[in-house]
């Protein structure tokens, strides 16, 4: 029973991927394309856990870890970016 959650938990998020993917070409203005690509990366996230879920496997959740701090980096760097017009000073 627990194999068609998890395959329907990754329909789910391959959906949000693919509709924020969407949003990111489609976007009018950068704010929305940053909270896209975020929110993308969540999601990305999710997948990796129930990938590691699916599989039994520990690496998995480490590799999320990364991607999650990544993210966060990312999304600040690009925020700073739009506040400022430079991300280092």
């Amino acid at each position: 029973m627990i194999y068609y959650a998890i395959l329907f938990a990754f329909a789910c998020f391959g959906a949000a991927i693919m509709m924020c993917l969407w949003r990111i070409i489609t976007a009018d203005g950068v704010g929305t394309r940053v909270l896209a690509l975020d929110t993308m990366v969540i999601n990305t996230i999710a997948l990796l856990i129930l990938y590691g879920l699916n599989l039994g496997t520990e690496v998995f959740f480490e590799s999320a870890m990364i991607i999650a701090m990544l993210g966060f980096v990312s999304t600040v760097a690009y925020a700073r970016f739009m506040l400022r017009g430079n991300i280092i000073e």
